[in-house]
């Protein structure tokens, strides 16, 4: 199981892009925290998510 934001969730052996895609996040406004180290875009095809790992995803959000 991984970890997404506080949830378990069976998403081991997926990229971080597939589970994303999958979740429908906008990849344009999102940061993600993958087993505490920010990682970017460019990274999510080629991190495989594992048993144990954590992740947390934040949008952002435009207002004043």
């Amino acid at each position: 199981m991984v970890v997404v934001n506080g949830k378990s969730l069976d998403v081991a052996g997926k990229t971080l892009k597939e589970y994303l895609e999958m979740a429908n996040y906008n990849l344009r406004t999102i940061a993600v925290e993958w087993n505490e180290e920010i990682v970017s875009g460019e990274q999510y095809e080629d991190i495989v998510l594992q048993d144990g790992d954590i992740v947390e995803v934040v949008s952002f959000v435009g207002g004043g």
